[in-house]
């Protein structure tokens, strides 16, 4: 049991930390129930923060992530056969597999492509790309986790449409994440949310 594990089962409860089976060549994972707004539950890695993260000097002191999705809470995640769902195993690995084999960094802000080409998530999830942002939904239950020699920053997974993207890239991070919250939109998954944004408006930069 990793220590970021224990520190969660501090704050959540052993019976809401759950280890996820995964391969042996896989970055280990938790579901963990939050007693918050009918049972949320997230999936977290729980070994990324194992990798010290190269970062700019301006976002110094945050070298140490694991990152996660919030689920809705009418996903069944035991149901792996599920295509409109299991999408969120396989994305998570290969966004942790990327920053630990290209020696890279995530922080609040990145966007990633869902594929290459990039296409839809699944048959309702239309989003495809992700954007990585600090906590929006769960800042008091998802705070930093304070171990003895690092401190161990969540970053959550949130799919984008491309028009947001778009938004994203000429407009900034700060206003993308204000239109998301002004549409009610946050880290919790949402397989039937539409675009905040206008087709027109990307062109017309509102």
């Amino acid at each position: 049991m990793t220590n970021f594990e224990k520190e969660l089962i501090k704050r959540f409860g052993e019976q809401n930390v759950q280890q996820v089976t995964v391969n042996s060549t896989e970055m280990p994972l938790l579901l963990v129930t939050l007693n918050f707004d009918n049972q949320l539950r997230i999936l977290v890695t729980n070994g990324l923060s194992d990798f010290k993260m190269e970062v700019p000097e301006k976002v110094a002191g945050r070298e140490f992530n694991e990152i996660y999705f919030c689920l809705p809470s009418y996903w069944d995640v035991n149901d792996r056969e599920n295509s409109n769902m299991n999408w969120i195993f396989d994305w998570i690995q290969r966004l942790a597999k990327h920053v630990v084999s290209k020696n890279t960094w995530f922080g609040h802000g990145h966007t990633i492509p869902c594929g290459n080409p990039f296409k839809a998530l699944s048959n309702t999830m239309k989003q495809n790309h992700f954007f990585l942002s600090d906590t929006m939904l769960l800042t008091d239950e998802l705070n930093p986790v304070e171990l003895e020699d690092k401190t161990v920053y969540l970053l959550s997974i949130i799919p984008i449409f491309e028009e947001e993207m778009d938004y994203k890239q000429g407009k900034g991070t700060l206003k993308l994440s204000q239109r998301l919250m002004n549409h009610g939109i946050t880290e919790k998954l949402d397989d039937y949310r539409g675009t905040v944004l206008r087709s027109k408006w990307k062109f017309l930069g509102k």
